[in-house]
């Protein structure tokens, strides 16, 4: 199966595409959004890896000008709090299950879902708290949003009003029961989160999973933190401490 059948996307305007990976289905499958600028184009997110995004970017005409200077965003660019993990491949902070049935396409003959590893990459780009990536006519504020991951960020768009949230928000529950998250980090995220919406800062959230939303909706899912869990969030984070060593390594391969 090639790139071009692996991806889809659509335009929502505002030179911002939605990419997806049209045969990973689950609920862990991320939205992949590509921002243009006229200067510099953000890639934000970059999917399992099981096809070269890259070679779909170009082949559906998304990207034309190879010159043209791109930040990868969750792949090259990374806060500081995961750069080692990043850097080593190490699946166990990155937290990686997948299964066969989530698969639909096989990425190679003789391929399966325990073969799956986050690559190793070094990253090229720090960003850290308060830092703007300029595309030219448009720039993206970074914030460190921790709680989910230690590293979590968000990208705000002042001037359009959006906000790239990846993991941080999205309209389905929050996991705060990795081994690396922190509640108390989370809280003061989302009452972060409220300060966006209730400043006007934010009318429009493209987040990491699902579907977009408004600031109502944004409001309304940082609201919610702190509340129980069904199952208490210590002991499934004593249940992810477990499984992860199981199904992930902590090495390269």
């Amino acid at each position: 199966m090639s790139a071009l059948e692996w991806y889809s996307h659509k335009s929502l305007g505002d030179s911002i595409f939605w990419i997806q990976e049209r045969f990973f289905e689950s609920c862990n499958r991320a939205n992949i959004w590509l921002v243009h600028g006229t200067e510099q184009d953000v890639v934000i997110d970059t999917g399992l890896g099981l096809r070269s995004l890259p070679e779909y970017l170009y082949s559906a005409g998304l990207l034309q000008d190879p010159a043209k200077e791109r930040t990868w965003c969750d792949g090259r660019s990374v806060h500081r709090a995961e750069a080692d993990a990043l850097a080593h491949g190490d699946n166990f902070e990155t937290a990686t299950w997948l299964s066969e049935s989530e698969v639909v396409g096989a990425s190679s003959p003789g391929w399966n879902a325990r073969q799956f590893r986050v690559q190793a990459v070094q990253p090229i780009h720090i960003p850290q708290e308060g830092d703007v990536i300029s595309l030219g006519d448009r720039q993206l504020t970074v914030m460190h949003m921790p709680g989910h991951s230690r590293g979590s960020l968000c990208l705000l768009d002042k001037d359009l009003k959006i906000l790239f949230s990846g993991d941080v928000v999205y309209d389905g529950a929050k996991i705060d029961w990795l081994p690396y998250s922190q509640i108390n980090d989370y809280i003061v995220t989302c009452e972060r989160l409220i300060e966006l919406v209730d400043s006007g800062v934010v009318e429009k959230v493209l987040p990491g999973h699902f579907d977009t939303f408004g600031a109502e909706r944004l409001y309304r899912l940082a609201s919610e933190a702190g509340l129980c869990h069904k199952v208490p969030t210590c002991a499934m984070r004593s249940l992810a401490s477990l499984a992860l060593p199981v199904t992930t390594s902590r090495t390269p391969s």
